[in-house]
Parts: C-alpha cells; structure tokens; sequence
C-alpha cells in the first residue's frame, strides 16, 4: 500500500469530530435562537467547527483527503437521519409521554435534512476547492485569509441552498434572507474569533505528521473518492 494512501491518527480524529458535528448541527437546525434582534438557528453552536476542520485537512492533507471526509460526513449524516425517520414509524409505548417532542426533532429531519445534506456537499467542496487552489497560488503563504476567504465561500454556498430549501414558505422572505447573512457573517466572525487556535493546530498537525500536501496535477472531480 502506498503511504499516501494511509490515514493518521490526528486525521482520524479530525475526521470524527467533522462528523459528529455534522450530525449535531443537523438535529440543531431544528431550532431557531433569537438573540436580540437577530434570529439565527442553534446548528450555529457546532456548524462552523467543520468548515474550521475542513480547512485543517484541505491545508494540511489536501483536497482529496478532504473529499473523502466530506464524503464520510454526508454518509454518517444520512444514516441518522434514516434511523430516525424508522424510530418515528415505529409504534410508541403508550405510556411514553414524549412522542411529539421527539417526531417533532426527527419527523420535521426529511426537508431540512435534505436542504442541510445539499447545502453542506455544496458549501464544503467549494471550501476545500477554495482553500486548496489558494494554496497554490500563494505558495502556500498567508493561511488567514486563505481561512476566511474560503469559509466566506462555502458558507455563502451553503446559506444560499440551505435556508430557502428548509425554511422557504415557513417564514416572511425578508426574514429569511436576514438570517442567511446573518449565518454566513456570524459563521466567519467564528472562523476570525477562533483562528489563533486553528493555525497553531495545522501548524502542529504539520509538524508531528511530517504532511503539508500541494494539490498539483490531481482531479477535483467530487466523485472520484477512491483517489486519496
């Protein structure tokens, strides 16, 4: 087997965290948190942590391991979204109290899990794309604004598929497009707030894997998985 073929453990670890986050702001999304005068869904909490590992393994392993855990995410999202659709189909014990609750979370799961899956391939592909292209062209200098600009990208993506397909025809227009900008300016305040810590921790992922891939020559073809 080739080396570049295999995974390490900070990798594998990324790659657990980008899922469990994925999962998590997907059951969040139910939820809509007003703060003040702003609205805002609580998936908020745990989304932009992905698009901040996103960036850690396009920067530090590249696209095509960033496909793959992009791949894995989507898989890992769809599989409990399925087994919650199957718990809401299966009778509850008569003197169980918390049927509404519970279909409310996982029975509302199929048009904003479908907008969120969508939304997420889009806005993460375009990410790492972003991030990996920028990359090479800056000879791989100036992190930062390669952080923020592709957060900016993929967030923008991800707002514009995913509020219109999950909340369109629930809410006024005017409200829901204030809340697309106000996810994608909150997301990328988050990705600011928090950079100090992500370039300490690409630089130490660099260091102690001895990893710091150029995509040159490869495909960005989304479906090609098995090249890792």
């Amino acid at each position: 087997m080739k080396k570049d073929n295999l995974v390490s453990v900070p990798f594998m670890v990324l790659g657990i965290v980008f899922c469990v986050c994925l999962v998590a702001a997907n059951l969040l999304e139910t939820k809509v948190v007003q703060l003040g005068p702003i609205s805002i869904t609580a998936g908020l909490l745990v989304f932009p942590i992905s698009y901040i590992i996103n960036d850690c393994i396009a920067e530090v392993w590249g696209f095509r391991k960033a496909r793959l855990i992009i791949w894995m995410g989507f898989l890992m999202n769809f599989m409990v979204v399925a087994l919650g659709q199957i718990a809401v189909a299966l009778p509850a014990a008569p003197f169980w109290e918390g049927e509404e609750s519970f279909n409310f979370v996982f029975g509302m799961a199929p048009r904003i899990a479908v907008a969120s899956l969508l939304a997420f391939l889009v806005g993460s592909f375009i990410n790492a794309y972003v991030m990996s292209r920028m990359k090479i062209a800056s000879h791989g200098k100036n992190f930062s604004a390669r952080a923020i600009l592709s957060t900016v990208f993929g967030e923008s993506a991800d707002s514009l598929i995913f509020f219109p397909l999950a909340f369109g025809g629930l809410m006024p227009i005017s409200e829901l497009g204030k809340m697309m900008l106000v996810q994608v300016v909150l997301k990328t305040m988050y990705e600011i707030i928090i950079l100090p810590i992500t370039i300490r921790v690409v630089k130490y992922i660099k260091h102690v894997d001895d990893c710091d891939v150029y995509d040159e020559h490869i495909s960005y073809n989304v479906l090609k998985i098995k090249e890792i």
